[in-house]
């Protein structure tokens, strides 16, 4: 995840494993919304509540490979993104996508990126 959508998490209590779920289901298939350009739209629950009321995150995803979480809003505050910040996340999901495993690295290290336990198979990790 990026730095900005970090603290929008951290902000909001979404944790790690809500991030990593809707993740799960992005590799399943089931997206919530493609908006082309790398970018995809995932729910994410709130809290103690479900999905369909709670974080719509703009994830820059490529099946089997990475996803950044990018951008993350509450429904109740806004209803969707508008243009220009759609244009200005395909810009950042096309350079973070193409980033190598070093510029990742450097990314975490410098604190750009912040990056999530995740592993396919929940059970191995005892949930």
């Amino acid at each position: 995840m990026t730095r900005v959508f970090a603290r929008f998490a951290r902000k909001e209590g979404l944790d790690d494993r809500r991030l990593c779920e809707a993740v799960a289901r992005a590799e399943r298939g089931a997206v919530d919304a493609d908006l082309g350009g790398g970018l995809i739209k995932q729910r994410v629950a709130r809290p103690g509540g479900g999905r369909s009321g709670g974080y719509r995150t703009v994830v820059a995803f490529r099946t089997a490979e990475r996803s950044v979480f990018l951008y993350g809003f509450a429904k109740n505050e806004r209803a969707n993104i508008d243009v220009a910040e759609l244009t200005d996340l395909k810009k950042l999901a096309k350079l973070v996508l193409a980033y190598t495993d070093r510029q990742i690295a450097k990314a975490v290290a410098e604190q750009e990126l912040k990056e999530l336990p995740y592993a396919d198979d929940e059970e191995e990790h005892g949930r």
